[in-house]
């Protein structure tokens, strides 16, 4: 029987959130070994395991994978949340890779010096509300379904709340505009393997705090 994956990381959000939320909502438990200190990072590095010398890395179906897009296509179609047909693929690629876009502004944000912070989370903001949820508002309405694609939860669907949730930390009524994003958020919020998930105590992982942005500064030299 083939054990939890392993997700090697630090304790921080950055390129392991998505992963840890696609995990959460298949209903997968797994295990983390976190990355604390450059010696960890080169241990892995020396034994082998990261095939560019970089994580995130998962060990899952005895496989040591590496590049966050390759992880999560591979859980998302292990666990049947990519589409029924390669047109529903393409369809959640796409969205996928949207919302991608505007979780790496986020990520960029965390990280940079703090003179130039305020123009960053302005422009996140700005782009959240005119470029990027526009697009799902229209979506779902179009589609008149529960979910973007077919009508059954998704890869897509799985990291658009977990952009919504994330930009709502930044600017709380970023909803406002959008009845159906509102809705959405309600909808998926409640199932039940993603309501576990965004309760205190699970492997959700906070905004990072000036303690986890230095540790990420000195192990990866952001």
């Amino acid at each position: 029987m083939a054990g939890k994956p392993k997700l090697h990381y630090s304790n921080i959000r950055a390129r392991m959130e998505p992963i840890r939320w696609l995990l959460a909502a298949a209903g997968v438990e797994f295990e983390e070994q976190f990355i604390e200190k450059k010696e960890d990072l080169e241990k892995l590095r020396n034994d082998g395991y990261l095939l560019f010398q970089q994580v995130p890395m998962v060990e899952i179906d005895g496989m040591k994978m590496v590049q966050t897009r390759a992880i999560g296509s591979y859980i998302a179609a292990k666990y049947n949340l990519y589409g029924k047909d390669l047109k529903e693929r393409a369809w959640i690629d796409m969205y996928v890779e949207g919302t991608k876009d505007l979780l790496d502004m986020i990520m960029y944000h965390t990280f940079q010096p703090g003179d130039t912070q305020e123009n960053s989370l302005a422009l996140i903001i700005e782009r959240a509300a005119t470029r990027y949820f526009p697009v799902y508002e229209k979506a779902l309405k179009d589609h008149g379904q529960d979910y973007l694609v077919g009508n059954k939860l998704s890869w897509a669907d799985i990291y658009l709340l977990q952009a919504i949730l994330t930009v709502e930390e930044c600017k709380p009524d970023i909803l406002s505009p959008f009845p159906l994003l509102q809705a959405f958020k309600g909808r998926t919020s409640n199932i039940p393997t993603i309501r576990k998930f965004l309760q205190p105590g699970s492997q959700r992982k906070p905004p990072e705090d000036e303690k986890a942005i230095a540790m990420a500064l000195e192990i990866y030299g952001i």
